[in-house]
């Protein structure tokens, strides 16, 4: 059977959950993703309210949608990032508090341990997030980077994350980390030292993403086949690159998306630069059952157009793998057995 397609709710905060999930499903969706923030899940109630925790895959089911997965993306980031204003708007205030950095980031560890609970109660085995870096700033080497300030920035995301993943091994819940810019990992081999700071933790894996893979030229379709078993959900997203030289280079050039000036931009899929015929053929060899779950981002058009059209074309490409060798049927020993000719009757 093909994979169920999900729509992640995270660019559809400003709706309610119940608009989300009747939109949803009139754009053709099986299931939805639904993100930690809007009204969409309340981390905090759905730790410790059980009946609230089961409404967030009642009302879906109403509506004829699945929950595989919630999303965190905007806690997560908080837990290693180096906080400034920028995270005032992206986190709620009982994270946020005084804003003095150590706090936030310790109250952000707090809310990843809660998400964990909360999707013990809610009934999904999946959370997706972001992890933060206290390194990201150092990405380009000047002033030159010494190994050792590398090293410290990965041993700061091992202390500060062992102890959630823990938490959500006591829940029986996986962390799935969005492989991105700005996070610990964010290439393939990031994603390598990544797990192996945190000791390979069977709790930690990812949510894969190949928009963010393509414009940084990483081979996105190893990156399966690399990490396979760690491979806990999947985003389907799509990004447009230009094979010619721009203005704004992979680095943005700060200008916003949807300038022209660009060398990449995120687009409705099926119309930017990724082969998603390729990915399906990976997911398939690496035995990834789990939803294809459509996070949309289209500066340029209609959401609820590219939604739709979204939808229908996960669908399209999407197929189950083959259970048998298509030449194994040359072997006469497997091929059915002509039928006899009857004896004409006298």
């Amino acid at each position: 059977m093909p994979r169920p397609v999900t729509l992640f709710t995270g660019q559809w905060a400003d709706l309610s959950f119940e608009t989300m999930c009747q939109k949803a499903k009139a754009f053709g969706y099986d299931g939805i993703e639904l993100a930690c923030w809007g009204d969409h899940v309340d981390v905090a109630k759905a730790a410790t309210d059980k009946a609230y925790a089961k409404s967030r895959k009642e009302i879906p089911a109403d509506h004829g949608l699945q929950v595989f997965a919630i999303s965190n993306h905007l806690a997560g980031q908080a837990v290693c990032d180096n906080i400034d204003s920028r995270h005032r708007s992206i986190l709620n205030d009982r994270i946020w508090g005084d804003g003095d950095p150590e706090g936030v980031r310790k109250r952000a560890a707090e809310e990843m341990k809660l998400t964990a609970r909360a999707a013990k109660n809610i009934g999904v085995k999946v959370v997706n997030g972001f992890t933060g870096s206290s390194i990201w700033h150092l990405l380009y080497s000047f002033p030159p980077v010494s190994a050792e300030m590398i090293e410290n920035g990965f041993k700061d995301f091992a202390r500060r994350w062992r102890s959630i993943l823990d938490e959500f091994d006591k829940n029986g819940v996986n962390f799935a980390l969005e492989v991105h810019p700005t996070e610990i990992a964010f290439d393939v081999a990031s994603a390598e030292r990544a797990i192996k700071a945190v000791r390979g933790h069977r709790r930690f894996g990812f949510n894969y993403d190949p928009s963010h893979l393509l414009y940084q030229n990483v081979d996105y379709v190893k990156f399966i086949r690399k990490f396979g078993d760690r491979i806990f959900h999947v985003h389907m997203k799509d990004v447009y690159m230009s094979e010619l030289p721009c203005e704004a280079g992979v680095f943005g050039g700060h200008v916003d998306f949807g300038d022209p000036r660009r060398t990449w931009d995120f687009r409705s899929l099926g119309r930017g630069s990724v082969d998603f015929e390729e990915i399906i053929r990976a997911l398939n060899d690496v035995r990834y059952a789990g939803p294809l779950s459509v996070e949309w981002e289209d500066g340029k058009m209609d959401r609820e157009h590219g939604a739709k059209e979204a939808a229908a074309f996960v669908k399209a490409l999407d197929f189950a793998p083959s259970a048998i060798a298509f030449d194994a049927q040359f072997d006469k020993s497997k091929q059915a057995p002509a039928k006899k000719k009857k004896a004409a009757k006298k």
